[in-house]
């Protein structure tokens, strides 16, 4: 880590590989997904140890307080000490983790819908009435 006393807050995020890329973390900046010490950010703000980062990663939230920068991205453990997430934000991402996997099979709630081909060949096999006939548009007399 150098002894920076501050920089951009895109690049941070780069180097503490929060986002993949440079552009990726000034994409969500400007969405509004990023905040520092709980004030809307532009890309370009200065960052300095001390301040408290409050970003989103897809469906993850976390919160994390800049303990150092850097001014290059590095391996992921040497990434790991440039910040240090708050108890609150690792408590709340475990219980929206553990949400997510107890959360039911979107899938398993489409009990109805569209055949599938072999359904659909079975149920003429059947001699039930065909696909076609069953939803028909015209009107009965």
């Amino acid at each position: 880590m150098n002894t920076m006393e501050s920089m951009r807050l895109d690049k941070w995020l780069w180097c503490a590989r929060f986002y993949k890329t440079r552009s990726l973390a000034t994409e969500e900046i400007t969405k509004g997904r990023v905040t520092v010490n709980g004030q809307a950010a532009k890309p370009a703000r200065d960052l300095r140890c001390g301040d408290t980062v409050a970003l989103r990663q897809g469906p993850v939230a976390r919160t994390v307080l800049v303990r150092g920068l850097s001014g290059a991205r590095g391996p992921a453990p040497v990434a790991q000490q440039l910040y240090e997430e708050t108890a609150e934000s690792i408590q709340v991402r475990e219980k929206a983790a553990e949400l997510r996997r107890l959360a039911p099979e979107p899938a398993a709630a489409l009990s109805q819908g569209r055949p599938t081909k072999r359904n659909r060949r079975d149920i003429e096999r059947a001699g039930a009435q065909g696909w076609g006939d069953r939803w028909s548009a015209s009107l009965d007399e």
